[in-house]
């Protein structure tokens, strides 16, 4: 673990980060995430060492593929991955198996990325921006989401076929194995017990085959993690009990589909998806971070996007990948302080406060480091 190699080499260290810039405002947001990290290295002691790589539709430009071929063993070479956003209209024509996504979802694959952490946090600086009511809010929302990553129908077996009477028809699997839900599980219950010790799985075991498995390995699991409080939600109940109460949560684990839609509207509960931070890790503490928004290619190049949400993430690149749990700690601590004092990107400003640029937000965050 990097924490070990702290020990023997003491504070000044070199770090090794691969940098996806991406698409659209993906190159502005991961900018300023860099002048961060930048700042973070001056202050505590360590050289971050950046290596750009190329994937999404950047990559489809330059090398005809969203995934080139060196791609995951140059990350592979790095500490970490830092990502800004991948995709667009403009290659909204491609084939389907040259399109932006898919370069994502290959280097989540060929990394073993198999656990999304997506925290989401209603700050109190923000909590004007949540649609939420009043009384709903001011319980507070804290809540982390971990999706399985590499799994389930995202990565199962496609199908298109001609049939005689109903014209082409298409089918998508939705796989899962009890080592896949286990290794998510324990996930989720080791995060747990590092919060407030409560999980609730979330599934479909009301129809589907794999939900009733995935349900049966989170019982084993719950049995052994028996600190823990343990519960289990149906897809579309959860879906409403986030915008109901989301303040009964604290670690919400469910499969790839379910994960990647209802970690979105935990985003937006909290008031803006541009504030909101993510990590998918392998099995050891290795991991790519990125924003949970997407490529904005509507506002790219217009020095308007929020950078936040990349700067979380890398602030949970420093506690996750590298173990400087103090220097992520600064970082957050810095967001909180320009929020308080009353700065917001468009997509949060609110009456009273000061309207500022992505890369002034990045000065900002600098400032106060």
């Amino acid at each position: 673990k990097p924490g070990d190699w702290q020990n023997e080499r003491g504070t000044d260290m070199d770090y090794k980060i691969a940098l996806i810039r991406g698409d659209g405002i993906g190159p502005e947001v991961v900018g300023e995430a860099v002048k961060v990290l930048d700042k973070i290295g001056e202050r505590f002691g360590h050289t971050f060492t950046y290596t750009d790589v190329l994937l999404g539709g950047c990559a489809i430009d330059a090398c005809g593929t969203p995934f080139p071929d060196d791609t995951a063993e140059v990350c592979k070479a790095c500490d970490a991955v830092l990502l800004g956003a991948v995709g667009g209209p403009k290659w909204d024509t491609c084939p389907a198996d040259i399109r932006p996504e898919k370069g994502l979802l290959a280097i989540r694959k060929a990394l073993g990325l198999y656990a999304n952490l997506r925290p989401a946090i209603l700050r109190p600086a923000l909590a004007d921006a949540s649609p939420l009511k009043k009384e709903t809010v001011d319980k507070g929302i804290d809540l982390m989401m971990v999706r399985e990553l590499t799994g389930g129908i995202y990565f199962g077996k496609r199908e298109r076929y001609d049939t005689p009477d109903k014209g082409v028809e298409c089918t998508d699997l939705m796989a899962y194995s009890e080592m896949e839900i286990e290794r998510i599980g324990r996930r989720a219950f080791e995060l747990a017990r590092l919060r407030r010790k409560k999980v609730t799985s979330v599934d479909k075991a009301n129809v589907l085959e794999t939900s009733r498995l995935w349900r049966s390995v989170m019982h084993r699991l719950a049995e052994e993690y028996d600190d823990v409080e343990y519960a289990d939600m149906l897809v579309d109940n959860a879906a409403m009990q986030i915008v109901r109460d989301p303040s009964q949560f604290d670690v919400v684990v469910t499969e790839n589909m379910f994960g990647d839609i209802l970690s979105d509207e935990a985003s937006m509960v909290t008031g803006s998806i541009g504030m909101l931070s993510s990590a998918s890790l392998n099995e050891t503490s290795f991991g790519l971070y990125e924003p949970s928004h997407g490529s904005a290619p509507d506002i790219a190049g217009k020095n308007i996007a929020n950078p936040i949400a990349t700067v979380l993430s890398a602030a949970m690149m420093l506690r996750y990948s590298l173990d400087l749990d103090q220097e992520a700690d600064a970082v957050e601590a810095a967001v909180k302080k320009v929020l308080s004092d009353g700065y917001r990107t468009g997509d949060i400003m609110s009456e009273g406060c000061t309207q500022v640029s992505t890369t002034q937000m990045g000065d900002l965050l600098v400032e106060r480091l």
